[in-house]
């Protein structure tokens, strides 16, 4: 019988486990938990975990536009009218 605490698998399937994965290649978390969700969506968690990769995804679109709208609004841009030229920074960061 498999470990279900250091070898689930749900995890092990693969020629490379996730969390092997994640840490060699830097992964931030919201970007290893799609690759964790992805992995054992079939042995696990089925639709649920595609939906929980697909909010990860989505965290990761929000933050990497939010961004980009900093780039755009660095200061060397004429800011939008009717605000100052102070810099736009998206809540939270």
């Amino acid at each position: 019988m498999a470990d279900m605490i250091k070898e689930p698998p749900h995890y092990t399937q693969h020629e490379i486990e996730p969390i092997d994965f994640i840490i060699k290649n830097k992964l931030d978390f919201c970007q290893g938990n799609v690759v964790k969700y992805i992995c054992r969506y079939n042995l696990k968690g089925g639709i649920d975990d595609l939906l929980k990769a697909k909010q990860y995804i989505d965290f990761i679109i929000d933050k990497d536009n939010s961004k980009q709208l900093n780039l755009r609004y660095d200061g060397k841009t004429q800011a939008p009218s009717g605000t100052s030229s102070t810099k736009l920074t998206p809540k939270g960061y």
